[in-house]
């Protein structure tokens, strides 16, 4: 009985967690500096509080048991892991918007000329479809002086030939020494005769808003600024989203780190550079020695030598790019494993948190905060998979804790963090898909960690493939194993512990009963996982859902008509019923008149492939990307995101519009 009422007492405590975090709800101004302090202190306190119970009450004894080293191990692994999460609340209890800024500074160099920039384009293997948007979006950019140029380390004649026949300065060179850094560099070296004022680097898979120039050179009025970055939007699904189905539902993954992660860092003056969609000044990348060459993450380290030379960075967070998300998941961990790789290398850098530089304080907490997500982030998911296995096949006590302490320590805790970041980020944490997120990738960013940390030096810079045939169903069987081995090992253990009598349901003292809660979370986890492991195949990757009036002049004469959705290939109305093969010419906006022909019909219309020539294609692609339409989910709605997952277990598919 007394047990019981321990419980109802700690459930008590959980309760009025939740009750807190919806009273502040109403309360909290998310802008507001004192009261983001407020609401992410108590949840630091909350951390250490149970930070403290973990260290005193339940570790094994010291001695040389198997107890002692994995309670203890863990108990590392987890604090570790914890002093990251603390570092990063810290970071976010500030925040900026500079959008008032740009509005204020507009044009701030009249009545002079406005400053020349020239618009580099990076590219080593991508296909004709992705670098020429970017190309045509770059040369749509609404700004009167501006040079576009395509550094090509593929050395590519197709792509030279399409430069010179669209008025586009084309570069390459011998060789491919310093990869990214070093192709632009050749570039700044090209330029030095007649220097541009200011240089914007887009990926080849980036292409920019008309108004990305626009919004970003007023950031450039104060005379300390030296780059101006901004976010990263995506047209397509990142393979988690993707594999899923949860693109209506669920944020890509970086939308956390740029929609508020870089602004709170701008708020402590830490934002940094993340390669793609960002402006430096000529002078300040000059006096900086240009893009550094000694990390594979040349962004991170440039906001570093910049800083260093008495440069700052600033963020912008206006959806002033599109681009292209990984869409495989080999593709995905290869580009979070260079991005954990290239923070090994600047670690061990000259702007190191521990070298000898003109770094400030700060920077150096920044640089520190970095390793500590990269270092035990990761480490610590792979862990929590692993410990349970020690109890139930070992009879080992990894935590040796009772039920109501769990609820009331770590419950209380948890359930604030969750809901604190939900009230900053409108909404955009999910626990088990986050979780999932991250396990994906686990293994070989751990490795990375590791060898990156002893061995900075020697490791090629990996592209990032796009693009390519997504047709099918793959399953990344290798990806999978670890995980499909854990989840039979973790229900074996259930069921050894359950049926075979090793498992007291409510032995308060040795921490059972937290196993067994921490082990049916982890069958939900490796579940998802494994989910994630199975890709299916991709759509069109950018669809334009705006109805609007079209005219279609067909067999029967002028014909009007609604256009439901559009691609660069179809076009998909309602109100016309033409049978399968009819021809004609449709209208489309800022496109004109474009062949099309009607090859299926719909119950409210039908689909017509339609035929651009070059110049109706360029416009089509204006149309897409250039418009300032940024997509991606803003909020999770937790109806739809359960609605989706169990779509997704039932292998239904969504036919929607999405």
């Amino acid at each position: 009985m007394l047990y019981l009422n321990e419980i109802q007492t700690s459930l008590v405590h959980v309760a009025l967690a939740i009750g807190a975090t919806q009273i502040l709800t109403a309360l909290i101004d998310r802008r507001n500096l004192w009261h983001r302090a407020l609401l992410l202190g108590i949840g630091g306190i909350l951390a250490l509080r149970y930070a403290w119970w973990r260290a005193t009450e339940t570790l094994a004894p010291f001695g040389p048991t198997w107890d002692f080293a994995a309670s203890w191990s863990l108990f590392a692994l987890e604090m570790a892991a914890l002093a990251g999460a603390l570092s990063a609340a810290l970071i976010m209890t500030r925040h900026s918007d500079r959008s008032g800024e740009v509005d204020a500074n507009l044009a701030w160099w009249r009545p002079g000329p406005a400053p020349r920039v020239a618009v580099l384009i990076a590219t080593y293997n991508e296909d004709r479809e992705i670098i020429e948007r970017t190309i045509v979006g770059a040369r749509s950019l609404d700004y009167p002086s501006v040079d576009v140029l395509v550094l090509d380390d593929g050395r590519r004649d197709w792509l030279r030939d399409y430069c010179v026949e669209h008025d586009v300065k084309y570069l390459r060179r011998t060789d491919n020494k310093g990869s990214k850094a070093g192709n632009i560099n050749n570039a700044l070296a090209a330029l030095a005769a007649d220097p541009p004022d200011f240089i914007a680097v887009l990926d080849a898979d980036f292409v920019p808003h008309s108004d990305f120039l626009t919004r970003t050179l007023p950031l450039f009025h104060d005379p300390q600024v030296g780059l101006v970055q901004t976010p990263q939007h995506f047209f397509n699904a990142d393979p988690v989203q993707h594999n899923l189905g949860l693109t209506r539902s669920y944020p890509d993954e970086q939308r956390f780190f740029f929609d508020h992660m870089q602004p709170a860092r701008d708020g402590w003056g830490i934002a940094f550079c993340c390669g793609t969609s960002s402006v430096a000044r000529w002078r300040a990348v000059q006096e900086a020695g240009l893009f550094p060459t000694d990390s594979i993450t040349e962004d991170f380290m440039l906001t570093l030598t910049l800083r260093d030379a008495g440069w700052a960075t600033v963020y912008l967070n206006e959806p002033l790019t599109e681009g292209l998300a990984p869409e495989g998941l080999k593709e995905y961990v290869t580009q979070r494993t260079r991005w954990c790789l290239g923070m090994m290398q600047i670690a061990r850098s000259r702007v190191g948190p521990l070298a000898r530089n003109n770094l400030r304080l700060r920077d150096r907490w920044s640089i520190a905060d970095s390793l500590f997500y990269w270092l035990t982030t990761f480490p610590f998911r792979i862990a929590a998979l692993i410990y349970p296995l020690f109890y139930w096949f070992f009879s080992i006590t990894v935590v040796d804790a009772r039920l109501p302490d769990v609820l009331s320590f770590f419950g209380v805790y948890y359930i604030w963090t969750m809901m604190a970041l939900n009230l900053l980020t409108r909404g955009m944490v999910a626990p088990i898909i986050n979780d999932v997120s991250q396990l994906v990738c686990a293994i070989p960013v751990s490795r990375a960690a590791i060898v990156g940390l002893i061995k900075p030096k020697g490791h090629p810079f990996t592209v990032t493939a796009k693009g390519g045939d997504r047709r099918r169903v793959i399953v990344q069987w290798g990806m999978m194993a670890p995980w499909l081995t854990l989840l039979a090992l973790t229900l074996i253990g259930l069921l050894l512990g359950i049926f075979l009598d090793r498992f007291a349901y409510f032995d308060a003292g040795d921490g059972k009963v937290v196993v067994l809660f921490w082990s049916l979370y982890n069958v939900v986890v490796l579940s998802v996982a494994i989910l994630a492991c199975i890709e299916l195949p991709r759509r069109e990757s950018h669809v334009a859902d705006q109805p609007e009036r079209a005219v279609f002049n067909g067999p029967g004469g002028l014909k009007r008509l609604w256009i439901a959705a559009m691609t660069l290939e179809t076009v998909r109305v309602r109100g016309l019923r033409y049978p399968k093969g009819a021809a004609g010419v449709i209208r489309l906006r800022d496109v004109g008149d474009v062949a099309a022909t009607v090859v299926s019909q719909t119950p409210d219309g039908a689909t017509m492939r339609i035929f651009p020539d070059g110049a109706q294609r360029h416009a089509l692609l204006r149309r897409f990307y250039t418009e300032g339409n940024a997509p991606g989910v803003v909020s999770i709605s937790i109806g739809r995101l359960l609605e989706d997952i169990g779509r997704r277990l039932s292998f239904r598919p969504d036919r929607r519009r999405r």
